[in-house]
């Protein structure tokens, strides 16, 4: 077999391929007495990695000052560390306000390779910066080495400095700081080729977006003329003498050569088809062809018949689907000549390229060099042409990629929630069949809180063995620990909407009182009412999308920024009121709270409805409300306020975070329900007798059950509840809105009550008020072994808490299910 593949790849003297080397030379070059060769330096490589900057928003920057990017690329390899060169950039446009809003313009730092965009001030948020450059990396790979075999790091660096007049230094490390970094891995499989968008968000202390695209393609490097090497006939090369063609071409390019070479073509054939399919799909969704490449002929020539042999499909040209001429779309190249993940040689499907002879290998080299320099060039300025909707076109492949990607993190089911419990601890259909029967006494089930931190655990130990390859960008916030990263187990429940009501409440929902509108507009000055209601279905006009978020106990209005950011990175368009009423009050009467929180979001839709009159008007409305631990009770008790009444036909989607729906009964933490025993008997405070419901001495006659009464949540759309088993504050049946398993077996009157407002919540959720209810539960298990055992994990505040100081939960389920924040 050994023989076999030397005579293959032309090392043995008696391979038909070495012969076909010696006949190679032509009468002409025998006659001059030399032979035409190229030296090593001609295999060298390049993978140009091509950044383009399209746009810094400011989310929510704490400081003004003047800002600026640095980008560098570094390899993963610390044994084998290399670094990008900058080599070209491209500044598409002139910035906005050059005098006002930037200074200066880029720069390249060669100490270390870097690159720095112009700077550029920030004085408020959701301020857009378009700075429109692009900077590309040169990883210059030598003869010997082919395509790199290790990772390449993308940092995004984000320097600041403060305002200290009219004008700054920002070369001056005296003044200038790294404020946060963000890294990306480019898999090795991806310098070949790629074309992706990338947004940078770096920390949750510095809330930006900074859009762009990162595309790349492996090269040829260099253009250089080619060596004429002596034979033995001119006394020119005595070192060389009786070797042969084959001996003088090893010495001059090393022993080896014809592998390396080969593999670097078969690296050129995968990026030019990497190269000419995306583009192909790139121009398709633009709308606009490469007419640069529409006439041009980029066959192989002679090589043509062989890759288009292997790959057994028609030619098509860029931008003109169906069209057989022009560029050869060579679609199954891809798999037939991309690196073997063992290294080895696959005879079936490189015999095609080990055969050639080492002169044909040469000239197929620089055949397809010269072709991925014409059409990466080309692609570069059909970019700079068609920049905008390249962007979106690559934003919008990103985002419905996101799924698939992160559902490493993700666990999804679908379960359907039963008709009513009973007290029996089963739901209505089970107590049926065991009408006229002795049930058998039952021992009490394992914890839920156990079953679903050990289903977590086990999942996140699969995650820590998992070999993550990817041929994408890979987000090195997620990527970079893949095992600390929280698992969310999401529940898709199924909507089973009996056809006679079971509510124990039938009277009809307050919200049915309104008369249904699809929009509210204000009355003409003098008119007495504060709201109207008009039906006009053929108003033009854009939806007023608007998203309430309400803090917890002895919060701050800006606790839930990290969810609202990132509902912004989803809906840009979205009006965001961080609720700011209860601020410092959180400690009195949920009816209180309720009313303030209700005036405050009327007082905020007025206002924007009334703008939106003043610019093609209000065609409708999505009313949706996220609330953090009693956030949630105040939002519902909002939404039971007459003041609230015209807007329930308009709400959209809820996002419960933490929520005790269910009253704090049959909490399993000991410690946290000392401290409530504390803080009622001693500090008084309201909210606290009502969480346990001790605020009234009937229990029927209690805030909460009560409140379960109201319809407060059967007008919503989409309902998620998120809850976490290590979250100790909250109970974990409460937050979930599900059958505590203790009460199940409690025979007091206080279980009685517990399951009658379970199922009076439950008939909110099948209540059919919408062609369509989308009801989730989402499970997040953090990783919380870094913070060790101290009070806040003992107690279970940890994770409480842990929902307000990350958003990478709210990134996986919000980017999965993207319709219901729109």
């Amino acid at each position: 077999m050994l023989q076999r593949v030397r005579r293959l790849i032309g090392l043995d003297p008696k391979s038909p391929s070495a012969s076909r080397v010696s006949s190679a030379k032509s009468p002409s070059s025998s006659e001059r007495g030399e032979v035409l060769f190229r030296p090593p330096d001609m295999l060298e490589t390049v993978h140009e990695i091509a950044v383009y900057i399209h746009r810094f928003h400011n989310l929510d920057l704490f400081q003004q000052g003047w800002y600026q990017l640095k980008i560098s690329v570094r390899s993963e390899d610390a044994s084998r560390e290399w670094h990008g060169i900058p080599a070209r950039v491209v500044q598409y446009e002139a910035p906005e306000a050059v005098s006002e809003e930037t200074l200066g313009v880029w720069r390249i730092d060669d100490s270390d390779n870097s690159f720095y965009t112009q700077p550029f001030r920030i004085k408020y948020a959701r301020q857009d910066v378009y700075l429109s450059v692009m900077v590309s990396f040169n990883l210059i790979m030598g003869g010997n080495e082919g395509p790199s075999t290790s990772s390449a790091i993308l940092k995004f660096e984000l320097i600041y400095t403060p305002l200290l007049g009219a004008t700054i230094d920002m070369q001056d490390s005296s003044t200038t700081s790294s404020s946060a970094v963000h890294e990306f891995r480019l898999p090795h499989k991806t310098l070949l080729g790629l074309h992706s968008y990338c947004p940078v968000h770096f920390d949750i202390f510095h809330a930006v977006l900074v859009d762009l695209s990162v595309h790349i393609a492996f090269l040829k490097s260099g253009t250089k003329s080619s060596l004429k090497v002596h034979s033995l006939m001119n006394g020119s090369a005595p070192a060389m003498q009786n070797t042969g063609e084959d001996g003088a071409l090893d010495q001059v390019l090393g022993q080896g050569w014809g592998t390396k070479a080969t593999e670097i073509v078969k690296s050129f054939l995968a990026s030019r088809e990497i190269l000419l399919e995306e583009l192909q799909k790139i121009s398709e969704a633009v709308g606009q062809t490469v007419d640069e490449l529409r006439n041009s002929d980029l066959t192989l020539g002679k090589y043509e018949s062989i890759v288009a042999s292997r790959a057994g499909v028609p030619l098509y040209s860029i931008g003109s689907p169906g069209a057989k001429k022009g560029v050869g779309q060579l679609a199954g190249i891809l798999h037939n000549f991309l690196e073997k993940s063992d290294g080895g040689v696959d005879l079936d499907n490189d015999v095609m390229l080990y055969t050639l002879s080492k002169e044909e290998l040469l000239d197929l080299f620089h055949s397809l060099g010269t072709q991925l320099s014409f059409v990466w060039n080309a692609f570069l300025r059909y970019h700079r042409i068609n920049r905008f909707k390249i962007v979106d076109y690559l934003h919008e492949t990103w985002a419905n990629d996101r799924k698939t990607e992160w559902s490493i993190w993700t666990v999804h089911s679908k379960i359907e929630i039963p008709h009513r419990y009973l007290r029996s601890g089963t739901d209505e259909s089970s107590h049926r069949n065991s009408i006229g029967k002795m049930v058998a006494s039952r021992k009490i089930p394992e914890d839920p809180t156990l079953a679903a931190t050990a289903r977590a655990d086990l999942h996140r130990k699969s995650i820590a063995q998992m070999k993550i390859s990817s041929r994408s960008i890979q987000d090195m916030q997620i990527f970079g620990d893949p095992s600390r990263i929280p698992v969310v187990v999401i529940e898709q429940h199924v909507m089973n909407v009996p056809q006679h009501s079971s509510s124990v409440n039938n009277s009809p929902s307050r919200s049915d009182q309104y008369e249904t509108s699809t929009i509210v507009l204000p009355q003409p000055k003098g008119d007495n009412n504060m709201l109207t209601k008009t039906r006009n279905p053929k108003r033009t006009g854009r939806v007023l999308r608007a998203v309430v978020f309400v803090h917890g106990f002895q919060g701050h209005h800006l606790d839930l920024r990290l969810v609202r950011n990132q509902w912004l990175l989803l809906d840009p368009g979205a009006d965001c009121l961080m609720s700011e009423s209860n601020e410092e009050k959180t400690s009195g009467d949920f009816r209180e709270m309720g009313a303030r929180l209700a005036e405050e979001v009327v007082t905020f839709l007025r206002k924007r409805i009334e703008k939106l009159t003043r610019y093609g008007g209000c065609k409708d409305i999505k009313l949706s409300f996220v609330g953090h631990s009693i956030g949630n009770i105040i939002i519902r008790t909002a939404l039971s306020e007459t003041v609230l009444g015209p807007y329930l036909k308009h709400l959209y989607t809820y996002m419960s975070i933490s929520g005790p729906h269910l009253s704090y009964c049959y909490s399993s933490n000991s410690l946290f329900n000392s401290g409530l025993w504390l803080l009622k008997k001693f500090n008084k405070i309201q909210c606290i007798h009502q969480l346990t419901m001790t605020d009234e001495t009937d229990l029927y006659d209690t805030f909460f059950y009560k409140l379960c009464k109201e319809k407060t949540l059967e007008n919503f759309k989409n309902i998620l509840l998120l809850s976490s088993p290590q979250d100790g504050y909250v109970p974990y049946h409460s937050a979930r809105i599900e059958l505590c398993h203790l009460s199940s077996y409690d025979n007091s009157k206080r279980a009685e009550v517990f399951t009658e407002m379970l199922n009076c919540c439950l008939d909110q959720f099948r209540a059919p008020t919408s062609e369509k209810r989308v009801l989730m539960r989402c499970d997040v298990n953090f990783d919380t072994s870094s913070q060790g055992r101290n009070l806040n994990t003992i107690i279970g505040r940890a994770a409480h808490i842990e929902f307000l100081e990350t958003d990478t939960y709210a990134k996986f389920i919000m980017w999965s299910f993207p319709e219901l924040f729109r």
